[in-house]
C-alpha cells in the first residue's frame, strides 16, 4: 500500500513540475524527455534483473550446497542467540538464520553481487515462514531495513571512485563513512525494534553489539594507520579470500558427508534463476518511478528549496551541494552515484562537498531499490512500516554524514 502512493506521488509531482516548466518556462521538450526516461530506465531495470540472473544462480546453488553439507547452519549457531532475540518469530533451528547471517556478512565485506542472492534466499525462506503471503512479517521487515542501512566495514568502490577522480588520499573518508554506516544501521535497529517491542537492552543482545563496537574500533583504528594504497589491497584481498574460503568450506563439507554436490548446486541453482526473473516487473516499476520524478526537474527545485531554507533560518549551507546524492540515494543507486561523481568533477575530489558526497553515498543503501527488489521476489504488498523505518534509516545515515564531514573535514 506504501509504495502504491509513493509510485503515484513520484508519477504526479512530475508530471506537475513539467507542466509548469512547460507552460511558465517554455521548456516544450520537457515531456519529451520523460517519456523517453521511461523507455530507458525499462531497458536498465531488465538489464539489472538479468545481470542478477547469473549471479543468483550461481550463489544460490552454492548456498543449496552449503545448507545440504552443514555449514551453514554452522555459521548459525554462531549468532543463534542474538538472531533470536533480533528475530524471535523466526525458529531458531532453521535454515534461514544461515542466509541472514551470510547476506549480512557479504554486505560488511563490501560484496553486492554476493549480498543480494543471499539476501532474496532469505527473504524467500521467511517467506514459508509467513502465515500472511501479502503482508510482511516482522522479521521480513527488520531484515529489509537492516539490509537499506547497508552497513559496510571497507567501502572500497568509492574509494576507488575518488582514486579516479584525482582524489590526494582517496581513504581519507574511510573513517567518517564507516562512522555514518554504524549509525544508520543502529537507529535502523532501533526503530524496528520500537515498531517490535524487541528489547535491545538485553545482556545478550548488549553482549554481540557490543563486541561488535570493539571489532569496528579495532578495524578502524589499525587502517587509520596505513597509506590508501594498502587499505585497498588488504580490503580486496581479504574480502575475496573470505569469500572464495566460504565456497572450498561449502564443498568440503558436502563433500565429507557424501553430498552430491554438483546435484545440489543445480537443484539451487534452478531456484535463483526463477527468483531473478519474478522482480522484474516490480524493480520496472520503481526504476521508472523514480527516472520521471529526476527527469521532470522536480528533485532540482526539492534541492533549491533546502538551500533557501538553511539560508532563510542563518544555517550554514555548504552543504547543500552534495544533498543530490542524498535525496537520490534511497531511490535509485546509479543515479546517487552519478550524482556523487558529479559534485567531485564540479567541486573538486577533496573539496568540502567532495567529501560529503563521497561520505553520503557510503552512508546507507537504496531503499526503494531494495524494498522493489526483495519483497517483489516474494510477492508481498503490504510492506507495513518497512519503508517508515528504512527511511528513519536513511536519515540517520544522511545526517550522520553531515556530521562526520563537518567534525573532519571543514575549516
Amino acid at each position: 500500500m506504501v509504495l502504491n502512493y509513493i509510485w503515484l506521488i513520484f508519477f504526479f509531482v512530475a508530471f506537475l513540475v513539467a507542466l509548469v516548466k512547460l507552460i511558465f518556462l517554455g521548456d516544450t521538450e520537457v515531456f519529451q524527455k520523460i517519456v523517453a526516461n521511461t523507455f530507458e530506465t525499462s531497458k536498465t531495470a531488465f538489464e539489472i534483473s538479468l545481470g542478477l540472473t547469473g549471479v543468483m544462480t550461481l550463489w544460490l546453488g552454492l548456498m543449496r550446497i552449503g545448507e545440504k553439507g552443514g555449514a551453514v547452519q554452522l555459521l548459525a549457531k554462531a549468532v543463534r542467540p542474538f538472531f533470536h532475540r533480533l528475530f524471535p518469530q523466526l525458529p531458531p533451528d532453521h535454515p534461514v538464520i544461515g542466509s541472514i547471517l551470510m547476506n549480512f556478512s557479504a554486505n560488511m565485506l563490501g560484496l553486492d553481487n554476493a549480498a543480494t542472492p543471499l539476501g532474496l534466499k532469505a527473504m524467500r525462506e521467511m517467506q514459508e515462514l509467513n502465515t500472511s503471503k501479502e503482508t510482511a512479517s516482522d522479521a521480513q521487515i527488520m531484515f529489509l531495513v537492516l539490509n537499506t542501512s547497508g552497513l559496510t566495514i571497507i567501502p572500497i568502490n568509492i574509494m576507488v571512485y575518488r582514486a579516479q577522480m584525482g582524489a590526494a588520499d582517496p581513504s581519507d573518508v574511510f573513517i567518517p563513512i564507516l562512522l555514518a554506516t554504524f549509525f544508520s544501521t543502529l537507529v535502523g535497529m532501533v526503530a524496528v525494534a520500537c515498531y517490535q517491542k524487541i528489547n535491545l537492552l538485553n545482556k545478550v543482545v548488549l553482549a554481540y553489539l557490543g563486541g561488535l563496537v570493539v571489532f569496528v574500533a579495532a578495524l578502524i583504528f589499525y587502517l587509520s594507520t596505513l597509506p590508501q594504497a594498502q587499505i585497498s589491497l588488504i580490503s580486496t584481498v581479504a574480502s575475496n579470500l573470505i569469500l572464495f574460503a566460504v565456497i572450498i568450506g561449502f564443498l568440503l563439507l558436502a563433500w565429507h558427508r557424501r553430498i552430491n554436490v554438483y546435484e545440489s548446486f543445480i537443484e539451487g541453482a534452478k531456484e535463483g534463476f526463477q527468483i531473478a526473473v519474478g522482480i522484474i516487473p516490480y524493480l520496472v516499476a520503481i526504476l521508472v518511478a523514480v527516472g520521471v520524478f529526476r527527469t521532470s526537474g522536480a528533485m532540482d527545485y526539492l534541492i533549491e528549496g533546502l538551500r533557501w531554507s538553511m539560508q532563510a533560518v542563518g544555517l550554514n549551507a555548504e552543504f547543500v551541494p552534495a544533498m543530490p546524492t542524498a535525496f537520490m540515494k534511497p531511490l535509485s543507486g546509479s543515479g546517487a552515484r552519478g550524482m556523487m561523481l558529479d559534485a567531485m568533477k564540479t567541486y573538486g575530489a577533496d573539496s568540502f562537498v567532495g567529501r560529503l558526497a563521497s561520505i553520503i553515498q557510503g552512508s546507507t543503501e537504496t531503499t526503494f531499490y531494495v524494498l522493489a527488489v526483495y519483497f517483489g521476489s516474494v510477492g508481498i504488498r503490504n510492506t507495513r512500516y518497512a519503508l517508515t523505518c528504512g527511511l528513519i534509516a536513511d536519515a540517520a545515515g544522511i545526517i550522520a554524514a553531515i556530521f562526520m564531514a563537518y567534525l573532519f573535514f571543514y575549516s
